[in-house]
């Protein structure tokens, strides 16, 4: 017992807390914290003590292994660099002693000897990882969660450049859309047809991303583009003025047909181009409101005298009711006796 006590002791002279001696096997240490059939979580607390700068202001490199789908995290601390595979928690970090004068350049080439080789992203291959500061149990680390999704990228992938959405459809594990979405627009843009346009909308709304547009007709196929392409675009330009054409002209008719005034509709059917644009149904409905309109202001705006020749041609009852009317309101004003309407 008092050797024990003696021990304590002199690990405490030595600047060595108690909490730092027992946190040893927890701190720079890989460990599983939850694995699923298409993921897997490591999370690593990683000491910051005497980290040094390895690149442009950073502190960690990533390593990734191809053969063995590892990925690695690389720290500098005092005369070496230290490789944590974060992929696999059995595997021992691996030291590297360096002298003084030796770059990170050194650290990276004789790990490359060992397989790793940097990469950009984690995302690249197929891994989510973050990195932050955090104090754990008094000791101040690194914690670095790292999560896979190889396998299940893999399926979505293929899902994808298949357009068949029954091997993945039933997963519930949420792919990062980070991983797979530049993948999925590439595809998207290939996509032609109901069956895989139906098929990417499946896979889209499980990935949170946008699908695309169904067809108006189902059973419509996208046409490719023909070989001559500059002869294809000028017949897709021309049907489009036409189309664009029509539409105007359709716009025009019913415009005329419901809302224009006399002016506006007898000039439109003056112009020698209305008949060319116009069916012959169309022209003789546009004539037969521009009567009505004719007949219209002449009874609300015509004198007695247009009225009369007017009805003496046509007998129309309305003529009649007007000229009665405009006759008894001239009585009225004037005080005139006027002859009875000859019929």
């Amino acid at each position: 017992m008092q050797k024990i006590v003696l021990v304590l002791f002199t690990i405490l002279l030595s600047g060595c807390s108690l909490n730092t001696l027992f946190m040893q096997g927890e701190i720079d240490k890989v460990t599983v914290v939850k694995y699923t059939p298409y993921m897997k979580h490591h999370r690593a607390f990683l000491s910051r003590d005497h980290l040094k700068v390895i690149k442009n202001g950073g502190k960690y490199l990533y390593l990734y292994h191809q053969k063995n789908n590892d990925l690695a995290i690389l720290l500098h601390r005092n005369k070496q660099y230290v490789l944590y595979n974060l992929s696999d928690p059995k595997q021992k970090a691996l030291p590297l002693k360096t002298k003084r004068n030796n770059k990170y350049t050194y650290a990276l080439k004789s790990f490359k000897r060992l397989g790793y080789r940097t990469i950009s992203s984690p995302a690249t291959k197929g891994f989510i990882v973050s990195v932050s500061h955090q104090r754990y149990k008094g000791v101040k680390t690194l914690l670095v969660e790292a999560k896979e999704y190889t396998r299940l990228l893999s399926l979505y992938k293929k899902a994808i450049r298949t357009y068949d959405a029954s091997n993945i459809k039933n997963i519930k594990t949420k792919l990062p859309k980070v991983l797979i979405s530049d993948y999925y627009m590439r595809y998207k843009k290939r996509a032609s047809g109901h069956k895989q346009l139906t098929q990417l909308r499946i896979i889209a709304k499980k990935l949170e991303l946008k699908g695309p547009a169904l067809p108006k007709n189902p059973h419509a196929e996208t046409v490719e583009e023909p070989e001559d392409k500059i002869a294809w675009y000028e017949s897709k330009k021309k049907e489009a003025h036409k189309i664009s054409a029509k539409e105007a002209s359709i716009k025009l008719y019913q415009y005329h047909l419901k809302d224009a005034g006399l002016g506006e509709l007898s000039l439109y059917l003056s112009k020698e181009t209305t008949q060319g644009v116009l069916s012959h149904s169309q022209y003789n409905k546009l004539k037969q409101r521009e009567k009505s309109l004719q007949e219209k202001k002449l009874i609300s705006e015509g004198s007695l005298d247009e009225l009369i020749s007017a009805y003496k041609v046509n007998k129309k009852p309305k003529y009649k009711e007007r000229i009665m009317s405009l006759m008894k309101e001239k009585q009225e004003h004037k005080k005139i006796n006027l002859s009875p309407l000859e019929e």
